[in-house]
């Protein structure tokens, strides 16, 4: 981060070392045991044998200090060998007797069943309390989970890809066994899945990247300010507090009654972030802490923005709500637009390869974007605004000291000729099932016919029941058809896909949606059913039609459960958007750069009907072959930064400031600009799609 906490408490060595230490011994209780048992028998074997060679005994006068440590050890196992030590006890002085009987009564003491049994119990009363977090954790700057959902595991993993290594402390009602073997999974998967991307290039990779985070799941209240100050709240570097989720194992009638509380507001996160916001406000916590916290509702939203305004204080308690719902809406709208934004974002909003930095910056009136382009080449200048009366610069770049990074040489300017009527494509889109967000993507929907025209038309299939929760979509005008089709409704799913397809020119997106309110051994199935009749479609076309392009049919597989990438992925689809996936990485990098909130709110919002003009920026998918009347010949990938930006806000009534992130080619992929553009060779094709930034 380029904003340092202003009144962060340096530690001395010895604080350090007690963090360490009370890490440690929770993570490892049964092991600092056996340490200090294994301690304790070493330190009284060294100095009872030094005891034995400094009485220089008769006829022991030149023993040793290791044959004293022998004769010592034989002499607690079996006291009879005393004679080793003293030839004749009978004529030996008081004190030596004492001496010799002490060293044999407090060795096989240590050894007895008595005592062996004492120190069991107690071993078991230790590794039982740290177990249950009843031991106060001594930690700092690190990152407190509380509550638990099947986003968790997603924001854990994502850290993996941190340049710094993390701690990670986890407090959650119950389930303690089940969430840690949830983490171990998930971790083991990733480190398995990059060891064998990157196998040839770094054989000790699977070693370093698992040594970058420890966690450490505790059980508890996680409403109690003891166990909360027991983790060492006050001094987290960031509190990421998650929204309850329906109990899997409740019963039908259960499940529903917990669903339908969690659909009007969600009372527990509230309590959380007032018994978290109490800690994380006052005087002895540690400045600049950040709370994040999901909301999936507006009760909790209105709730949580009060809260907020009351406690927040700046540079000591900084409280981010994340609405999931809103967020998720926004991007799976996006995504059936530009399909291809989701290789996009997955790499953007991550910790892995490209990401979002911020820098303060000094506010001039010249053209910021412009100078900064002109003397750097491993980043991409975004934007500039003022955020809390600082005024700061967005960048997308590799690592965040990129940022500084003067480039080697003054580049050769080039020209561009851009398309100032530039219009998005016309869509048709396919809607397959339903989900709590709904409501959201159709809202991304109209936000971008708002901003771009009637360029979207959406056909909805759907069971009975969610068609007419939804009022059939009457209030979407953009909706031109539902039919109520239930998942085992194959022929009349197929048919009416087919029916669309054939009647509509041009692209087609099928947005297959994942029911977010069924119980765990139903997730994702309704998703994977019409997945399975979609792929069917197309491989049918493709027998009848050998020509058939199956770029014209673009299926974006939303899918909640991450161990399901595999099963989608396995039908060549390439869009498959794990939905908890994104929100993780959301949370993951606000935690580490809170500023990159209202950015990220900014890029994936359309504007709407009350701005004036194009006010928020965005991030597109744009045709080479329109974006520009004549596609620029082979240049550096900073020449067409460069080049863009300049013919993008030169001379024009209406600038639209636009910059080059990339772009994406049929046959090779995804090429974002990271590192030295300078060393990027650049030569587009007409069906290349320009990855831009822009306001329209």
């Amino acid at each position: 981060m380029s904003l340092k906490p202003t009144g962060l408490k340096e530690n001395d060595g010895l604080t350090k070392f007690k963090e360490k230490l009370s890490i440690f011994i929770a993570k490892h209780p049964g092991r600092t045991v056996l340490i200090a048992i294994l301690a304790f028998n070493i330190v009284f074997f060294l100095l009872a044998s030094a005891l034995i060679s400094s009485l220089s005994l008769s006829g022991t006068e030149q023993m040793g200090f290791l044959e004293a440590a022998f004769c010592t050890i034989t002499m607690i196992l079996d006291a009879g060998c005393i004679s080793f030590v003293v030839s004749d006890i009978g004529k030996s002085g008081v004190a030596i007797t004492l001496a010799c009987l002490a060293i044999i009564i407090i060795g096989m003491i240590s050894f007895t069943g008595a005592v062996i049994g004492y120190i069991t119990n107690y071993i078991s009363g230790f590794i039982e309390n740290a177990n249950a977090g009843n031991r106060r954790l001594i930690a700092s700057d690190h990152i407190v989970i509380l509550n638990w959902n099947t986003r968790a595991s997603e924001i854990i993993n994502d850290l993996m890809y941190c340049v710094k290594k993390q701690v990670v402390v986890v407090l959650v009602k119950n389930r303690k066994e089940d969430v840690e073997k949830e983490i171990a999974e998930r971790l083991t998967d990733t480190i398995n899945r990059e060891n064998d991307a990157l196998a040839k290039y770094n054989k000790t990779f699977a070693k370093n990247f698992e040594q970058r985070i420890t966690v450490i799941v505790r059980e508890g209240d996680v409403f109690s300010s003891k166990q909360l100050r027991d983790i060492s709240l006050e001094k987290a570097r960031t509190v990421i507090i998650l929204g309850d989720e329906y109990n899997e194992t409740s019963c039908a009638y259960q499940k529903q009654e917990q669903m339908n509380e969690f659909g009007k507001g969600n009372s527990q996160t509230v309590k959380t972030l007032m018994q978290v916001a109490d800690i994380t406000a006052s005087e002895s916590s540690f400045d600049d802490q950040k709370v994040i916290v999901e909301i999936t509702d507006d009760w909790t939203w209105e709730i949580v923005s009060r809260i907020r305004d009351y406690k927040q204080i700046n540079e000591k308690c900084n409280i981010v709500p994340v609405r999931v719902n809103k967020v998720l809406g926004q991007l799976l709208s996006q995504f059936s637009i530009m399909p291809e934004l989701n290789m996009v974002y997955r790499e953007l909003l991550s910790n892995k390869g490209m990401s979002f930095f911020y820098k303060e910056a000094v506010k001039k009136d010249s053209d910021m974007i412009r100078e900064y382009l002109d003397g750097h080449s491993r980043a991409i200048p975004l934007s500039f605004m003022e955020e809390n009366g600082r005024f700061l610069g967005y960048y997308a770049a590799l690592r965040e000291e990129d940022i500084d990074v003067a480039a080697d040489a003054k580049d050769s300017d080039i020209k561009v000729d851009i398309n100032g009527d530039f219009r998005m494509d016309h869509k048709h889109v396919i809607i397959l099932g339903h989900n709590k967000k709904i409501h959201d993507i159709m809202d991304g929907f109209a936000a971008f016919r708002t901003e771009w025209g009637d360029v979207i038309d959406i056909l909805v299939i759907d069971d009975g029941k969610s068609l007419e929760r939804m009022d059939y979509y009457k209030e979407y005008s953009f909706v031109n058809k539902t039919v109520a089709a239930d998942i085992f409704d194959r022929e009349l799913i197929c048919d009416t896909i087919n029916a669309y397809v054939g009647e509509h020119t041009g692209d087609t997106s099928i947005l297959i949606l994942s029911d977010d309110s069924v119980s765990g051994d139903e997730t994702d199935s309704k998703a994977l059913a019409n997945l399975v009749y979609v792929q069917d479609i197309i491989l049918k076309k493709k027998k009848e039609n050998p020509d058939f392009d199956e770029n014209t049919m673009d299926m974006i597989v939303e899918i909640i459960d991450p161990k399901h990438h595999d099963i989608v992925s396995s039908y060549s689809v390439n869009n498959v958007v794990i939905s908890n996936r994104y929100i993780s990485k959301m949370i993951t990098q606000i935690g580490e750069k809170d500023y990159l909130f209202d950015f990220y709110k900014d890029i994936l919002t359309y504007d709407t009907d009350t701005a004036e003009g194009f006010e928020s920026k965005e991030v597109y998918a744009k045709r080479v072959s329109r974006f520009f009347n004549k596609v620029p010949g082979k240049c550096t990938a900073r020449q067409l930064i460069k080049a863009v930006y300049t013919a993008s806000v030169e001379g024009k009534e209406k600038a639209n400031p636009t910059i080059v992130l990339g772009y994406i080619n049929k046959k090779n992929g995804m090429k974002l600009f990271r590192g030295n553009q300078d060393n990027i060779e650049v030569e587009l094709q007409p069906d290349d799609l320009l990855i831009v930034f822009s306001n329209h």
